[in-house]
């Protein structure tokens, strides 16, 4: 594909007043009925007219030409004075797909594909969600939760639980939420109520409660009523363990942010996410490892057929390690995590089982973790059914990651360019490095970027609005992979 050659003055300023109209009503769609919008996947919320202007032009890796702001316009004006449900409604698709047709009769064509959202519009009180520890994880889940809460509405932070470490404890949390040396600073402003122990964020009231066992707390003498707890300080991993939580007033149910052992199921959003029944109150969103892999596994299994396969993960170092050499229970985890490369095992290889049983008995894995601290890599050695080429397999995830269901897990990127910092901040599961695929007959190499933190917190958040019941359906719907082979 060729590069379009610049804009010119004239065009760019019509782009800019193009954009300046579609901002307010991007505003009213989210004001006044709970609508969120996107083009291809980028969502549109608190932008500016360039980065209208940027997703626009974004849409030529999906359609091979930039989307016209003078396509989606008439769209949006009309969305506005339809009455819809909340949704996720993609611009992009909506466009291209009445220009696929004809043109003729946009507002026929948008009640037709938003019939299922159109005049359902239920006003429902937000699920309580309450995190339990306040770690890497956790601080990264109050963000995407905050502001999911600002977009959609659906879930809400209440509180926090931790064990109080000094008298300025609150503060120096509170601080910790607010910068961050990974991804930045906080989007907004934080304040602290050290007499009712609240963290103020954006306007969302975060209860600092101070407890060193889940069966002591009350949640409900805070107003804190049926709320999913998301344990991210992985002490208890069983069902025996979790289930402390449960017996705390106020708590409905518990996700763990690490593998679960025994009988808990193993939750990888967009693969088996259909799995989790009503009756289930104890879960796992798995590990960062096994939620990067299981998608790209679960659609070269699909297409391909997987005999046999090695997985070895390059992996920041995490809090895990020493930063000095010093004394640690496991092996070679004691060694210096900023100085060396440290050889370890990974359980991801076979935890992919728990959400793919089909692959069963047929994944080995290592570890190897290095002194960088976000992002890691995942290299599939595996071993076909069938025979591929490096490009018919590149072109067929390109598809998997521009217009299936899986589009948030899996992203492809084909740069020259790109390393491990480009990656920080990813929402997706994992990303496909497509030119360093290698396919020779039924051997494929396959190499996965995945940011362990951010992209694992993302879907984690997933899974909490999928219990929840307030997961916000993408309109127009999406393809299965499988349609895309």
């Amino acid at each position: 594909m060729t590069a379009q050659a610049p804009a010119n003055q004239s065009d760019w300023s019509n782009r800019i007043a193009l954009a300046q109209e579609i901002l307010p009503l991007i505003t009213r769609l989210h004001n006044e009925h709970n609508v969120v919008t996107s083009v291809f996947g980028r969502l549109l919320v608190n932008v500016t007219d360039i980065d209208i202007i940027k997703s626009h032009r974004y849409a030529r890796l999906v359609t091979d030409r930039e989307l016209p702001l003078s396509s989606t316009l008439p769209i949006l004006q009309e969305l506005v004075e339809m009455n819809l449900g909340t949704a996720s409604i993609d611009l992009g698709r909506l466009a291209t797909g009445f220009e696929a047709e004809g043109g003729r009769n946009l507002r026929e064509y948008l009640e037709r594909e938003l019939a299922d959202v159109l005049n359902q519009h239920i006003e429902k009180d937000p699920v309580d969600i309450v995190l339990y520890g306040f770690g890497r994880i956790g601080r990264l889940l109050a963000r995407i939760l905050i502001s999911r809460e600002a977009t959609y509405g659906g879930v809400r932070l209440r509180a926090v639980v931790l064990r109080k470490k000094s008298s300025d404890d609150i503060e120096k949390r509170a601080s910790l939420l607010r910068r961050d040396s990974i991804h930045g600073a906080f989007d907004g402003t934080i304040t602290v109520d050290e007499e009712n122990e609240i963290i103020w964020a954006n306007g969302t009231a975060i209860q600092v409660i101070y407890a060193s066992d889940p069966s002591d707390i009350d949640y409900t003498s805070y107003g804190i009523n049926d709320a999913i707890v998301v344990d991210n300080t992985g002490v208890w991993r069983d069902r025996d363990g979790l289930s402390r939580h449960l017996e705390s007033k106020g708590v409905s149910k518990v996700l763990l942010t690490a593998p679960g052992k025994g009988d808990v199921k193993n939750i990888v959003y967009g693969i088996n996410h259909g799995d989790i029944a009503p009756e289930d109150r104890v879960l796992s969103a798995a590990s960062c490892t096994t939620n990067g892999i299981t998608p790209v596994l679960k659609v070269i299994d699909d297409r391909y057929g997987i005999v046999h396969g090695h997985v070895e993960t390059v992996h920041s170092f995490t809090n895990d390690q020493n930063l000095t050499d010093n004394f640690h229970k496991g092996p070679r985890r004691g060694r210096s995590a900023g100085l060396n490369m440290v050889l370890t095992e990974t359980g991801a290889a076979k935890a992919v089982a728990k959400a793919l049983p089909e692959l069963a008995g047929k994944l080995t894995g290592n570890a190897i973790r290095v002194p960088t601290p976000d992002v890691s890599m995942a290299v599939l050695n595996l071993n076909l059914d069938k025979e591929t080429t490096r490009d018919e397999v590149n072109e067929y995830l390109h598809k998997v990651a521009l217009h299936s269901n899986l589009r948030q897990q899996i992203d492809y990127i084909k740069s020259p360019d790109v390393v491990s910092s480009d990656f920080v901040g990813s929402t997706h599961a994992g990303i496909v490095d497509g030119l360093a695929t290698i396919a020779e007959g039924k051997n494929l190499v396959l190499y996965v970027w995945y940011d362990n933190e951010f992209g694992y917190s993302n879907q984690v958040i997933r899974i909490v609005e999928d219990i929840a019941g307030a997961r916000p359906q993408v309109y127009p719907t999406r393809m299965e992979p499988a349609e895309l082979a």
